[in-house]
């Protein structure tokens, strides 16, 4: 008999699905109160989390649904941050080996 393992689960401030907490991006809010983009998922702080999608990222954004998630606003740079990084995030990735003709 196989176990299978837990998988983190956590919700999407702008659309409120949940998914897995790997499938998400993790903003922090640290104890001196900056808030940062936290890739490792393991800043100590308080956490909002924000699917990849670009509708979410926007819709966050604009509607401060990240704001209020962390009590605190969020910066234009890290907005820009938010967006590079998803965008990022999203774009398909290129196979291995494969050359542009």
């Amino acid at each position: 008999m196989t176990r299978s393992h837990h998988v983190p689960q956590r919700t999407c401030a702008a659309c409120r699905q949940v998914r897995p907490k790997a499938e998400l991006l993790r903003l922090v809010r640290t104890p001196s109160g900056r808030v940062e983009l936290d890739i490792t998922g393991k800043v100590a702080g308080r956490g909002a989390y924000l699917c990849r999608r670009s509708q979410c990222v926007e819709q966050a954004l604009r509607q401060n649904k990240l704001a209020r998630a962390l009590g605190v606003a969020v910066s234009e740079g890290l907005a820009e941050q938010i967006r590079e990084r998803a965008a990022q995030d999203a774009a398909p990735a290129k196979p291995l080996g494969a050359d542009e003709r």
